[in-house]
């Protein structure tokens, strides 16, 4: 696997210019893995180790097309679910609400009128609602409850405004509708059946009793931030609070993972779009996957995320991909006319998220990776 020197040379410029400690880079063509380029260290220090194609990324809100869309796609195929189903109609607690009348894919494309963010943490902890002292259900009807009580910022399906608070409802449906913790459900469904590993929430926790997560290093994982509500430096644990406050298991953060366990997933998503085998179904794939017209200005497909200029994915990505950012470093962008899979995994909020460099290396990079790996045929 040779790294073509031009992108061996940005990822170690991108080091030195602190666009972020370190960084693994891992592009296939063709279902064929090109190349893992690993660049610097885990954290800012001196000494710190260097990173390793197995060093494990908090991958920030890739957690919401690999995780909670991959699992409502699974459940829509199983009939389980329809995405114009309102979603007063699985989680009973919204019903009559102006959030409980949004459907499935309200949410999917971030247009049910919810706002962005809320410090839903701050809310709970106020409550007493913590959960290494409440139980993961008290917890969950807490914030369902929080939420319900929002005012929407605009009409259903006037307009996209991403939204973290949408995709925690999600991952609470997909709880409701399965009778399972997230992590069990996509443990369980996913990355299991796809030999996706490792990919999964709470690595410390998981680390420590070893069971589902043999071999998982804690000092092996990129650290994140010093977080002053936690009062320590993050380092396995959720850098997202909101999600941290759920305990790790989230519909919009918490999952961590390696490069090569990121594009086993987009791997699945990318073959059922071809219409090769997959645990996906490919009409649902291809329908997912494609940006919804409906939605004025918006460039959201179903969960995902499509180019338009100027995108993290450069300028050369065709009209039908579809990718993700993550907000501590991370994308996945996937291209299915060039055959494309590209992950980037990063920790650019160590020391600190004011760091933002990396607006500008994301595109370069993707470019750079196109004209190496996969120009036009």
């Amino acid at each position: 696997m040779m790294v073509p020197p031009a992108i061996h040379s940005a990822m170690q410029s991108a080091v030195e210019d602190g666009v972020f400690p370190g960084a693994v880079l891992a592009v296939r063509v063709r279902s064929k893995l090109q190349f893992i380029e690993v660049s610097g260290r885990l954290s800012s220090g001196a000494t710190s180790p260097p990173v390793q194609a197995s060093t494990l990324y908090d991958l920030a809100s890739l957690t919401k097309p690999l995780v909670t869309v991959t699992s409502v796609l699974l459940l829509v195929q199983r009939a389980k679910v329809r995405l114009d189903d309102p979603i007063q109609h699985i989680l009973a607690e919204l019903t009559g609400t102006a959030v409980g009348q949004a459907t499935m894919q309200d949410l999917l494309t971030h247009s049910s009128g919810l706002p962005g963010w809320r410090p839903l943490y701050e809310r709970l902890a106020a409550k007493g609602m913590s959960p290494d002292r409440v139980e993961p259900a008290s917890v969950r009807q807490a914030v369902l409850r929080l939420i319900r009580e929002e005012p929407m910022v605009y009409p259903r399906g006037a307009r996209s405004l991403y939204s973290d608070l949408g995709f925690i409802l999600l991952g609470l449906i997909v709880e409701r509708l399965t009778g399972m913790m997230l992590d069990r459900w996509y443990r369980e469904t996913v990355t299991g059946p796809l030999r996706a590993a490792p990919l999964l929430f709470s690595p410390i926790a998981a680390a420590t009793s070893g069971a589902q997560a043999p071999g998982i290093d804690p000092v092996a994982i990129a650290p994140t931030e010093y977080d002053s509500w936690r009062n320590r430096m993050l380092q396995g644990e959720v850098h997202d609070e909101n999600a941290a406050a759920l305990g790790g298991i989230a519909g919009h953060a918490g999952l961590f993972g390696t490069a090569e366990a990121v594009l086993a997933l987009s791997g699945a998503w990318l073959q059922a779009h071809h219409g090769e085998p997959s645990i996906l179904d490919p009409g649902l794939v291809r329908r997912f996957a494609a940006r919804q017209q409906e939605i004025p200005q918006s460039s959201w497909a179903l969960g995902w995320d499509t180019p338009t200029a100027p995108s993290s994915s450069g300028a050369f990505f065709s009209a039908s991909s579809f990718g993700h950012l993550g907000y501590t470093g991370t994308s996945l962008w996937v291209d299915p006319v060039r055959d494309l899979e590209v992950a980037l995994l990063s920790n650019r909020v160590h020391p600190s998220r004011r760091n933002e460099k990396i607006r500008e290396f994301r595109p370069r990079i993707h470019d750079l990776v196109v004209q190496e790996c996969a120009p036009a045929r």
